[in-house]
């Protein structure tokens, strides 16, 4: 999603160092360089940088870890030293690092390559700065200005300390370096032209070796000749000659010169005259012998091919290599021969092999050669500076062929000329600053120093650095130009200042925020900034930026606004525009833009955009959220104005992030969360996909993680937003994230200490497949669907689009049959998601519309293949199995899964009886999925946010009530139990006796639950189902099924209690007193049976209410006994529990359900769109707290849909809703829609939706009625002749009888104090923006004796069955 694409560490100025790991280390994780020392693959580099030891990858030369020297010395933190000196140990996998007088190691871990730890440390006396380091198998010299010391490890109280082996006086040393043997010790002066041996037990000099010209670099060789512990020398001097020191025959501890390599032995003299520079390298003899092995052993290069041979004549003949790069970029290749061989008079050298200029950009500074761990057989060089990497493939280049040396990796970043000189405080980074557009970048570091980037192509690099010494006492920087320029200010002078070759400053009032802002007033060639300053006005400056090289830069303050704001605001933040379109468009007119975010004291956010109509730039403001919020830590805006503040809370930091489009049925909130206050968030920032999807990247001490909207969804429980991705430097860098930053085309900059780290896309390498990017992977979490996933076909069936359904699995059935290489996926037109089902059936004349049907009121066969010439049972048989066998693209498996369900239930019952049927299917294979474990072989089938729920959701239960076909739902409800018997906890978790309407029904049905509660245990134990035989009066059957149960140690008793007549009061005390005792002893659901004995049905149902906390339970009690739904305890049960219950939850489905029982249909309706606080209010419901509103399911209007005209009472409900809340409910649903994915349904919702409803026409004798259309805003209260018509239309009140639900409409009072009516000569005049509320008032007469009178039954038709 967001890959790692490099780092930006410095450039070494020093020599690299290097360590050679297992190969399968590697392979297990691949080492990299390390910063003051770099670490390669399976050989690994090292060089300093700033406080920092960074290590990457050789080959790829990619970052890998940093180790910072105040890990072992805290103090160092804040220290203004810098490493200077680095070594390896490569047998005990140790890095040691120098900073001052003070030495830190860390060593590798063994358990994990890519782990590590502070080993020890070292502190030498003050003022004696370290020059000279080396380290070799627990052996640790030291060189200062003024003597060379050796420490040995050893290990105290199982601590590893370094102890003094001893100290030699010297002077200035500048390198020093162990023999192989570690016999000996070399050493050399940066005062001196001279070459020092030691012993390495006492630190005695033993040879001084002077050189015509200062030495640069010195290596010892291993002599595989003998195994005498000397060793050979090779010495480089400033003039790029190479000697070489082998020891005396007759005294090892001397050495003595025996060969000179120069430039004029590897060209002739001629040619060296005119080379200008050269250097020269030593090919460590031991990696190129292993290289060659290597390639003598593959059998990619036949046995008589020239190239085998030669490179079998190197390895044979034991050849000492030595590369030289001369100015033009060409190489030499000179060979030594016979060095292993006695006496040492045999040697010689020769030119082995000349590559023309351009080989190389020009001679490096150091060159090493490093084998190549996944691939043996080639050789990887590494040069530095600047740091490059190539690839040597020795049969291609010893042969001198095409692509011998070929470059791998190259770090384009260059040291300054004084980078050595700077202190840790001038590379730390302090904050980043973007250009308005992202393509330009600065980061500022401490001590005013900053560096400005330009974003490369594809965002995958940064170019272009351009340093800047800006003083410690700016403010604000604004880069401009994609980095080419700066604009800073300073509160200390009030000065803002544009840096250039000539730069310009003019005063300014003191500022607290500066930015740029891409469109404030339309000037060619005019960049406009705005400052924020102390009292919160708005400084706007104009600068001119030149565009020639004599042009003078200009800079004036153009004018000092301010916001028109009600109340004093605590913050003026600028709105993110990544996303906005470029300001020299072709557009005629570019698009508006908020351009500042304002938050009050209150916790109003509040948007505006410029407006500058006049001479003056006015703000004008285009939304308002109401947060609540009085104090926040951070806070930020992004293009697609979604918000988020960070407010300090006493539980810790709460992250909010809150969206611009407020209304009664979206407070703006999108996501909250606490975060522990330990981890404190330390920035924000925001960018927005093509598509204006809003990234978040939050940044803590040492992780950034981005959040995005996540999908909402009917099959898992998820928050609004959540994370996508981490970004964890835990283990990577030490240092604390400084700040993070979006760059252009998703690409993020995150700065740790020194280092900048940039993530984005990396694209696929050749024969590999490419993953997906940020962009395209957010747009998966929260983008359209594809027709084919679960979440569209489910919607598509709630909302009765049947054909639509059948269309996308005809397509998905034909896309399965083409071989998974070829395939390529197709979505349905939008107009398809325009169409209802009959337009739809017309377009498709091939297909049989008319199901067979056997008797009259039969539903339809659909068994038989002859639903429709290509929809068929036999297809979607087909089809569902080629789904176990393939998988469908970005589908999880739990949404694999609901998508088999979801084809196997596409035509069933009628279409509130279908969702119904389709959420209880998706329930019961959710859970069971879930009840598996979660192993390997599941392949991740359970979602770490799917949780197994206990019950359907109440908005299926009401499908289910407001169904024409329970008793097939019933059925299938049945069948989907274990074993097809459905016991008491199956009934409550499907809300069987919430939304079954006949009583009959029902009774039959409770007898069969408890004779399944009955048989359901090995014991068979009748009070597990006594409560509910004691409901039906079948007490007498009881006593039966207690004769049955023998052992049960309550049996006798029961028989004997049971054996008396409950008819008598006597008999009936004595069950309540039973009822009781069972209440004392804890057993609750027993003491509700003996209730029900006694013939107390109020206190069985507390039982179920108070004690067992199952309101099912005490509504399927209170419905079966009283066998009337204007039952006093079922009317209890739903004013005091059930209505609080909802509104404490938040639940209109819950809601509408209760009032619709209670015979407030008018309120039933009302419930789905009014506040809830407002309705408990006025109908006295008790609640203390009102739950979230939960207008987060588009099926919310479908209901709305299909109740408003269902009865007069619902009619009535829905006058008193005023057109311009309907407006605002259905632009709501199809932002949810949105939010889900379905897209198509959204603009479906909004083009279809109809706005009809009942209207009064008020007739004036002087003018003609005048019929107006429907409209969100104006609505009306007559019946249409279409509503009038309508035979389903139910008369459920009388007119004038019921109450009114809300408030009266209010009324204006006139002069002397009397109130005057609102409508006054047929107009009604808009009180309080409800213009149409009166309209309702005077017209609900008209619709219910209009329905009355005008109701008719029109003649039967057979094809309205089909």
């Amino acid at each position: 999603m967001l890959n790692f694409l490099r780092a930006y560490t410095g450039c070494p100025t020093t020599g690299l160092q290097h360590l050679v790991l297992p190969r399968e280390t590697l392979l297990a994780s691949p080492l990299p360089f390390i910063s003051s020392a770099h670490i390669f693959s399976s050989y690994s580099q090292f060089y300093p940088s700033s406080d920092s030891i960074i290590i990457l990858n050789a080959l790829s030369l990619a970052f890998v870890r940093a180790l910072a020297f105040w890990e072992a010395f805290p103090g160092a933190l804040h220290s203004k030293d810098v490493i200077n000196r680095v070594s390896v140990d490569p047998g005990m996998k140790l890095v040691v690092a120098s900073m001052g007088s003070r030495v830190a190691t860390w060593a590798m871990s063994g358990v994990q390559s890519d782990t590590w730890r502070v080993h020890s440390s070292l502190h030498l006396p003050e003022h004696s700065p370290i020059t000279a380091l080396d380290c070799k198998s627990g052996l640790l010299a030291v060189g200062t200005s003024s003597n060379l010391s050796v420490y040995t490890l050893i290990l105290e109280n199982d601590l590893p300390t370094w102890s003094l082996k001893w100290t030699f006086p010297t002077l200035h040393l500048s390198r020093v370096r162990f023999s192989p043997s570690l016999m000996y010790m070399v050493s050399t002066s940066s005062h001196d032209r001279i070459v020092r041996l030691h012993l390495t037990t006492s630190g005695r000099q033993t040879q001084s070796i002077p050189h015509p010209r200062l030495v640069t670099d010195v290596n010892w060789r291993r002599s595989s000749a003998s195994s005498r512990d000397d060793g050979i020398l090779y010495t480089v001097t400033e003039d790029a000659t190479l000697r070489i020191f082998m020891p005396v025959l007759d005294s090892p501890q001397r050495v003595q010169l025996h060969a000179t390599v120069d430039l004029f032995t590897a060209v002739p003299f001629s040619v060296a005259s005119q080379v200008r520079t050269s250097s020269i390298y030593w090919l460590d003899r031991e990696v190129m012998s292993s290289v060659f092995k290597a390639v003598l052993k593959s059998a990619s290069i036949p046995e008589n091919e020239a190239p085998r041979r030669r490179i079998q004549d190197i390895h044979d003949e034991g050849w000492d290599l030595f590369l030289r790069v001369l100015s033009d970029g060409s190489a030499v290749v000179q060979a030594v021969a016979n060095i292993d061989r006695r006496p040492p008079t045999l040697l010689r050298q020769f030119t082995l092999l000349q590559v023309g200029p351009g080989t190389l950009p020009h001679p490096p500074d150091h060159l090493y050669a490093v084998p190549n761990p996944t691939s043996p057989h080639l050789l990887t060089l590494v040069t530095s500076p600047p740091l490059t990497s190539y690839v040597l493939t020795p049969s291609l280049f010893f042969d001198s062929r095409e692509n011998g040396l070929r470059l791998s990796a190259y770090r384009d970043e260059s040291p300054y000329a004084d980078e050595e000189k700077l202190g840790v405080e001038q590379r730390q980074i302090v904050r980043f600053v973007r250009t308005s557009d992202g393509e330009g970048l600065g980061a500022l570091r401490m001590a005013g120093a900053a560096e400005s980037w330009r974003v490369g192509p594809g965002g995958r690099e940064l170019k272009g650095k351009r340093r800047w010494n800006l003083g410690a006492d700016v403010d604000f920087v604004v880069v401009l130009e994609r980095g080419k320029y700066i604009v800073t200010y300073s509160s200390t002078t009030h000065l803002l200042s544009f840096h250039d070759a000539s730069p310009v400053s003019i005063p300014v009032p003191l500022l607290i925020s500066l930015f740029s802002a891409p469109v404030i007033v339309q000037t060619p060639g005019v960049t406009q900034l705005i400052g924020i300053t102390e009292d919160r006005t708005i400084a706007l400056i104009d600068l001119t930026i030149p565009t020639h090289t004599n042009d003078v830069p200009t800079i004036k303050l153009r004018e000092i606004t301010s916001l028109p704001l009600a109340s004093p605001s605590i913050a003026i933040l600028p709105v993110d525009p990544m996303t906005w379109g470029d300001p020299g468009s072709s557009e005629a007119e570019p698009a508006e833009h908020d351009v500042l975010l304002s938050v009050s004291q209150d916790g109003e956010l509040s948007f505006w955009i410029p407006s500058n109509g006049g001479k003056e730039v006015s703000w004008r403001c285009t939304g308002v959220v109401k947060t609540g919020r009085t104090s926040f830590s951070l806070a930020q805006c992004s293009s697609a104005k979604k918000t988020v503040l960070v407010v300090p809370t006493a539980s810790g930091q709460e992250l909010t992030i809150w969206d611009s489009k407020e209304s009664e049925f979206s407070t703006g909130l999108e996501y909250r969360q606490v975060l522990d206050a330990s981890d404190p968030i330390n920035d924000l920032d925001w960018t927005a996909t093509p598509d204006n999807q809003s990234i978040l990247a939050v940044g803590f001490t040492h992780r950034v993680e981005l959040l995005c909207q996540q999908r909402m969804t009917y099959f898992d429980e998820s928050p609004g937003w959540g994370i996508c991705w981490k970004i964890d430097l835990t283990h990577t860098i030490p240092h604390p994230i400084s700040d993070s930053v979006w760059l252009k085309r998703g690409t993020l900059l995150v700065g740790a200490g020194h280092i900048m780290l940039l993530y984005g896309h990396k694209g696929a390498a050749d024969g590999e497949t490419e993953t997906p990017g940020l962009f395209e992977s957010v747009a998966r979490f929260n983008g359209p669907l594809d027709d084919y996933h679960p979440q569209m076909i489910l919607q598509c069936l709630l909302w009765e689009k049947v054909e639509l359904v059948k269309t996308i699995i005809v397509n998905l059935a034909k896309y399965l049959e083409v071989p998974e290489e070829i395939r390529e996926w197709s979505n349905v037109s939008t107009e398809e998601f325009m169409k209802k089902d009959a337009v739809g059936k017309a377009h498709h004349p091939h297909r049989k519309h008319k199901p067979q049907y056997t008797q009259l009121f039969s539903l339809p066969d659909v068994s038989e293949s002859e639903v429709s010439d290509e929809f068929s049972t036999s297809l979607v048989e087909g089809l569902l199995e080629r789904m176990d066998e393939n998988t469908l693209p970005h589908l999880t498996p739990n949404e694999h899964q609901s998508l088999y369900v979801l084809i196997q239930t596409t035509l069933q019952a009628n279409p509130n009886g279908l969702r119904y049927l389709t959420m209880m299917r998706i329930f019961y294979n959710n859970n069971r999925r879930l009840s598996l474990p979660n192993t390997p072989a599941s392949h991740g089938a359970v979602s770490l946010l799917a949780q197994r729920r206990q019950r359907l959701r109440y908005r299926d239960m009401v499908w289910a009530f407001h169904s024409e076909s329970q008793d097939l739902l019933l059925s299938a409800s049945v069948d989907a139990c274990d074993g097809g018997k459905m016991t008491w906890p199956d009934a409550r978790a499907m809300g069987v006796f919430l939304w079954l309407r006949s009583v009959e029904t029902m009774r039959t049905h409770m007898e069969v639950i408890a004779r399944n509660q009955f048989l359901s245990g090995e014991l068979r134990d009748p009070t597990t189902c006594s409560i509910f035989y004691f409901a039906l009066g079948k007490v007498k059957l009881v006593h039966g099924l207690w004769r049955q149960a023998a052992g049960h140690k309550e049996q006798s008793l029961m028989l004997k209690f049971l054996n008396n007549d409950f008819t008598e009061p006597r008999w009936r005390t004595a069950a309540l007193k039973n009822a009781y005792a069972l209440l004392s002893k804890r057993r609750f659901e027993y003491a509700a049976a003996f209730f029900l004995l006694g013939g107390s049905l109020k206190d069985a149902v507390n039982v179920c209410l108070r004690n067992l906390q199952d309101f099912q339970l005490a509504i399927a009690l209170a419905r079966v006994v009283e066998q009337d739904e204007d039952g006093p305890i079922l009317k209890e049960i739903l004013n005091s529990t059930v209505l609080p219950t909802a509104f404490q939850e938040g639940n209109r489905w819950l809601a509408s359900w209760a009032f619709w029982m209670l015979r407030r249909r008018d309120i039933a309706v009302r419930v789905l769109l009014s506040p809830l606080r407002d309705l408990a209010n006025s109908l006295s419901i008790v609640v203390t707290e009102i739950g979230e509103p939960h207008f987060d399911d588009p099926s919310l209007a479908l209901l709305f849909s299909q109740l408003k005209t269902k009865t007069l009472q619902t009619a009535k409900g829905t006058s008193e809703i005023s057109g311009r809340t309907e407006f605002n409910f259905v632009l709501q649903m199809a932002r949810v829609f949105c939010r889900m994915g379905c897209h198509a349904l959204a603009l479906d919702l909004v083009r279809t939706w109809s706005f009809d409803r009942p209207s009064v026409v008020t007739h004036d004798p002087a003018r003609p009625t005048v019929r107006r259309p429907p409209s969100p805003i104006t609505t009306r209260f007559a019946l249409e002749p279409a509503l009038r018509r309508r035979s389903s239309i139910m008369i459920d009140m009388q007119i004038d009888s019921e109450p009114p639900t809300r408030p009266a409409s209010p009324t204006r009072a006139s002069p002397d104090g009397a109130s005057n009516a609102v409508i006054t000569n047929g107009s009604a005049e808009v009180v309080n923006g409800e213009n149409d509320l009166i309209a309702r008032k005077a017209g609900i007469g008209s619709l219910m004796k209009s329905a009355k009178q005008d109701l008719s039954v029109p003649e039967f038709d057979m094809g309205s069955f089909f």
